[in-house]
């Protein structure tokens, strides 16, 4: 079966888990670079799933959310609250395990990949080219302030992810990670 949307987003999952495993070649010295780009890419393809694909879904749906959107939204709010603090080996860890959820939840046979396109099939070639103009996300320099990690633990947590970041306010530091 022709999936052109369930492949754009697959696709770009490879790209992405590319240049983060690039960039943590040394995971003691992380490639600010390339983490970087990660970092942009990462969130202008949460953009794009939230501002185009779960929006024409829902569309689509006679204005009904698709059920799986809430999960895969907490997630994306963990994986931007990651994003905003600075790399390291356990910020690294924790983006790999919420990847690897989140992704199987959108790929897998039956997931919200597939149940966006059979939606919008009669809106591909407008999705697409939606999804092909799409600018990418500026971002920031990572933030030291413990309060983005104790940020990132909320996040993380409400996306129902039992995993923690040292170095936040809850720790007594003032200093960043």
């Amino acid at each position: 079966m022709n999936k052109p949307l369930h492949d754009y987003f697959t696709q770009d999952h490879r790209r992405l888990e590319k240049i983060l495993d690039q960039a943590c070649t040394n995971p003691d010295a992380i490639d600010a670079h390339l983490y970087h780009d990660f970092r942009v890419g990462l969130l202008t393809h949460i953009k794009m799933e939230e501002k185009i694909l779960f929006v024409a879904a829902r569309e689509a749906n006679d204005g009904v959310p698709i059920p799986l959107a809430a999960k895969l939204r907490l997630d994306h709010g963990a994986l931007t609250a990651l994003m905003v603090v600075p790399p390291n080996a356990a910020v690294i860890a924790a983006v790999r395990h919420i990847l690897d959820e989140h992704d199987r939840l959108e790929e897998e046979p039956g997931g919200m990949y597939d149940i966006c396109e059979k939606l919008t099939h009669a809106q591909t070639a407008e999705v697409l080219q939606r999804l092909e103009q799409t600018t990418p996300v500026p971002v920031h320099p990572p933030n030291t302030h413990p309060i983005a990690v104790d940020s990132a633990n909320r996040a993380m947590a409400r996306a129902g992810f039992d995993l923690h970041l040292e170095g936040g306010t809850s720790q007594g530091m003032h200093k960043g990670v």
